[in-house]
């Protein structure tokens, strides 16, 4: 069974892309087009690992970590921050909010896809 993986981003090229990437390598995608939508969508779907946005309308990906972290059912969600915010201080909020890892806008496809995959490794 693959793993389920959610894609929460309101740029449409990025979905597309990451979703043709993420399914190339063997995984279930859901798509969510913003915060609150990532939300919905993580209580229907509970994937193994979020790609999660900062910056996006409703919700910001840093109040949706927060959302999720607060909620024990929801312990095993992994979260990796996407996003065009690379400061310090972007970071250690991301983190503090319990992100699993954080990687800036622009990424190579190639550390991406080891990146997601280490992670499942993990959890797996």
């Amino acid at each position: 069974m693959p793993h389920k993986i959610l894609i929460a981003d309101d740029e449409p090229n990025i979905v597309i892309s990451l979703d043709f990437l993420m399914r190339r390598e063997g995984y279930e995608v859901h798509l969510a087009r913003d915060g609150q939508e990532a939300i919905e969508a993580i209580d229907q779907h509970r994937p193994a690992l979020v790609l999660l946005d900062v910056m996006m309308p409703r919700k910001t990906g840093f109040e949706v970590c927060e959302a999720v972290r607060a909620r024990s059912e929801l312990d095993g969600t992994l979260i990796l921050m996407l996003t065009a915010k690379g400061r310090e201080t972007d970071i250690a909020k991301g983190l503090a909010l319990g992100a699993n890892a954080y990687m800036t806008k622009p990424f190579s496809t190639q550390e991406l896809t080891r990146k997601v995959a280490e992670m499942l490794q993990g959890a797996a």
